[in-house]
């Protein structure tokens, strides 16, 4: 039976490429039509087709974890875009498949509360596991986050470190500057503007290993007395500062806390201060976090459409000096953090299991889809309490590129 309604489902699903599945009698089906674009699967067991017909996008990511839906290694991120661009461009899901999505998108709100015990509890299941495995697959700044790449040739240590003098550029950073970075990961962005631009950053993270990582870093780079790195929540930060960045940060803060966010930044924020907020975002309307992702990645994690920042920006009393949208950036980004992970795959089997190393691959691929297939992107908000504390044109930040800090190329040797 179960077989029968996940045939059924593909078959509507599935207009774009070919799919093959293989079933557990051995019966092939092929899905589509024969085109560049195709992937191959084998469901194991009767039990895997039921929890697909109920629940498809964390049936698929936990079957493949499990090993109850086969895929060769370098064949997952076919399977998954091949999914995805037909979910995107014109296949079928069936009708309870939708209800249970609208279900889901009107219930982030309780859903999504992230009080202070339940964020720390949120970044320590994905932050606090293992510094060692981040560094197998981030660049040697460990920015786990969006790249910018001026140039499509540029290595992903080249493409990391653009990206932070691009933010740079926008914060307006003068030497002796307070800064303060919500969410500062390892230190990589509040060490750049210390060391590179002399300013004073305070860095609030949430995780242990984090807070660690980037005070170490700040004693080797000689920098500890111009950067202040606190095992802090953001919400509790009551000095005012000259600029205020957040990269990758807004994504685990969930629609019942945006309002508190700007509120707190406007709140920090000097009057004649500059803030920028750099998050992965949607170019559509709302929509729920995938429950694989919320369940194995990023518990209390949501991409927000700019219409649910728009309510909170505007109470905040906020100017939107600039809206950038980076389109094009991070799908190149995951794909060469999942090319280092395949790379690295011996040393990441010595720290963890092989259903581990499934659920991390099936993350990577499932991320770099979105990019790639689906109507995601990055935003950098730049805000300000005044008019005129951002210049009228974009024009600043590339003439100057050369004159404020080092270059990418000079960072990068």
């Amino acid at each position: 039976m179960w077989e029968s309604v996940v045939d059924r489902m593909l078959r509507r699903l599935v207009v774009l490429g070919e799919l093959t599945v293989e079933w557990p009698d051995g019966s092939v089906t092929r899905y589509g039509r024969p085109e560049q674009f195709a992937a191959r699967a084998r469901i194991a067991d009767r039990a895997m087709a039921r929890a697909l017909c109920l629940s498809p996008v964390l049936a698929l990511g936990e079957g493949y974890m499990d090993g109850r839906i086969e895929v060769a290694d370098n064949e997952l991120f076919d399977l998954v875009a091949l999914l995805v661009r037909n979910r995107e461009r014109g296949g079928a899901m069936p009708k309870w498949v939708s209800a249970v999505q609208a279900w889901r998108n009107m219930a982030k709100t309780f859903a999504l509360r992230n009080t202070p015990g339940s964020a720390r509890r949120n970044v320590a299941h994905h932050y606090d596991i293992s510094d060692d495995l981040y560094r197998l697959f981030l660049d040697r700044d460990m920015q786990y986050s969006c790249a910018y790449f001026e140039r499509p040739d540029m290595t992903l240590d080249e493409a990391q470190e653009a990206k932070k003098h691009h933010i740079a550029r926008k914060l307006r950073i003068e030497p002796g500057m307070r800064v303060l970075d919500i969410g500062c990961g390892w230190g990589g962005m509040a060490l750049t503007l210390a060391r590179d631009y002399g300013a004073h950053v305070t860095g609030v993270t949430l995780s242990s290993n984090q807070h660690r990582t980037a005070q170490a870093r700040a004693a080797e780079q000689g920098v500890s007395e111009r950067t202040d790195f606190r095992l802090q929540d953001y919400r509790d930060v009551t000095e005012r500062f000259d600029r205020i960045v957040s990269v990758g940060m807004l994504e685990h803060v969930g629609p019942p806390q945006f309002p508190t966010y700007f509120d707190k930044v406007g709140e920090l924020l000097d009057e004649d201060g500059i803030a920028l907020i750099h998050t992965i975002g949607l170019t559509g309307p709302p929509s729920p976090t995938s429950p694989w992702i919320l369940k194995y990645i990023f518990p209390g994690g949501y991409v927000p459409a700019l219409s649910d920042l728009a309510g909170p920006l505007e109470n905040a009393g906020l100017w939107t000096a600039d809206i950038e949208v980076l389109r094009g950036h991070y799908g190149p980004t995951l794909h060469h953090w999942r090319e280092r992970f395949e790379s690295n795959l011996p040393r990441v089997l010595e720290m963890y299991d092989e259903r581990f190393v499934r659920m991390w691959r099936f993350y990577l691929a499932a991320c770099e889809t979105a990019f790639e297939e689906q109507h995601q992107a990055v935003y950098q908000l730049q805000l300000s309490k005044k008019q005129y504390a951002v210049p009228r044109t974009r024009g600043y930040l590339y003439a100057d590129a050369a004159a404020r800090g080092r270059s990418w190329a000079q960072a990068a040797q």
